[in-house]
């Protein structure tokens, strides 16, 4: 028989009359709060990140080759299509998918408006996963067989300055040597709320880029690469690289100088995220300690009769582990089904809205990596295991005489 544990469950429900019943109702709100405040803090993280990714990702891949060229346009120099690298992708590991595309800038032009913008070529292997997401109007592109597509897609911001519609006709002008225009048809609108991207980007056939350049249908801008596990992009951008040309050049997006701010200020979050579960662990194992120290002093008469009784101090100082254990055991239960409910709620309703010109999205994110979220409940359980050995020492310091006198 466990002595310890057996007064330990005579003695876990206080008297309601009492200052520890409080105390310790107290403390399990604390651990509650604190790990629900934990759940929605790393949901939300891992929400935005990974929506900001999502979307990064959409103008630019995970891996990106292309020609080294002295050229510092937005012009690319050809780059045949059929090349170790790009055919025989499947054999490199970690590579989930692969697509070429081609940029020009050029200018948008309606009857009363100009915009400025980049024109992203993309075929028929373009994985269009990413993208749908944010459709809010209108088709994808259409390719066809023969010739290239008249369609291209335009962001909710393009849309908005110019006063677009789905099926209007637009000029679309080359600045090159002799100019060309193009009437292209507006097919469908996009909208991620990065203005830096929004205000730019706009996607058409690949075709129509190879017939500006004078290229043919083997020669394109630059391979995508799209990685499985994005945590190991390095040691997968170094196997791409044993496979190109000594004329291309390979760079990740987390290097490329238009993104990589992106991605060191999304790290920032993560030490913000530390800092928050720092404070919170702190504020919940100060309560814990706290309430057990309230109950030992309450049962101070309880712990002179066991001395009395025979009992050493490690036996009586169980008997208070496994309470503060189940209290802390409570908070968690209790945060748990806070922390996942707000955050349930959230991802379904959308309740709490932001604003997209500051946040890039138009409400709080939420993403469930149960990995971390267990992990976060162990490390709680862990630390107020650790920090329950604390108050108990006090335990030792009690006279039984005293405290059996105190009783009378």
């Amino acid at each position: 028989m466990n002595f310890p544990l057996f007064v330990a469950r005579r003695i876990r429900q206080p008297q309601q009359a009492t200052f520890s019943a409080t105390v310790s109702r107290v403390g399990v709100a604390s651990i509650a709060l604190g790990v629900a405040v934990g759940i929605v803090a790393v949901a939300v993280l891992l929400g935005y990140k990974q929506t900001i990714s999502q979307k990064i990702f959409l103008f630019g891949s995970h891996i990106q080759a292309n020609k080294i060229s002295l050229n510092q346009s937005l012009e690319e120099s050809a780059l045949p299509l059929h090349t170790p690298a790009y055919d025989n992708w499947k054999s490199i590991a970690n590579v989930a998918h692969r697509q070429a595309v081609a940029h020009k800038p050029c200018i948008l032009k309606t009857t009363d408006e100009l915009q400025g913008v980049l024109l992203k070529g993309v075929g028929r292997d373009y994985d269009w996963a990413f993208l749908k997401q944010y459709m809010v109007a209108g088709e994808l592109i259409q390719f066809k067989d023969t010739t290239y597509s008249n369609d291209i897609i335009v962001s909710q911001y393009i849309a908005t300055k110019l006063k677009l519609k789905i099926g209007q006709r637009v000029i679309l002008y080359f600045v090159q040597d002799p100019p060309r225009a193009r009437k292209l048809r507006v097919a469908g609108i996009y909208q991620t709320h990065v203005e830096e991207f929004d205000s730019q980007l706009i996607l058409g056939d690949i075709a129509l880029v190879q017939r500006l350049n004078n290229w043919g249908a083997d020669s394109v801008g630059a391979y995508e690469f799209f990685v499985a596990d994005f945590k190991q992009i390095n040691a997968t951008a170094e196997q791409i690289g044993r496979r190109l040309s000594y004329d291309m050049r390979l760079q990740t997006i987390t290097k490329n100088p238009s993104f990589g701010l992106l991605f060191d200020w999304l790290s920032l979050l993560d030490t913000n995220t530390v800092v928050l579960l720092t404070l919170v662990l702190f504020v919940a194992c100060f309560n814990i300690v706290s309430v057990l120290l309230v109950m030992v002093m309450e049962r101070s008469p309880m712990i002179g009769l066991l001395k009395t009784l025979g009992s050493p101090n490690s036996q009586i100082r169980r008997v208070f582990w496994y309470v503060g254990l189940r209290i802390a055991a409570r908070g968690l239960v209790i945060g748990n089904v806070l922390g996942l409910g707000i955050c349930w709620l959230q991802q379904r309703l959308g309740l709490i809205p932001l604003d997209p010109a500051n946040y890039y999205m138009d409400t709080v994110p939420i993403q469930f990596d149960w990995l971390t979220i267990g992990l976060l409940n162990l490390g709680v359980l862990a630390v107020v295991a650790l920090i329950l050995f604390i108050p108990t020492v006090i335990i030792s310091r009690v006279n039984p005489v005293q405290a059996l006198v105190f009783k009378k």
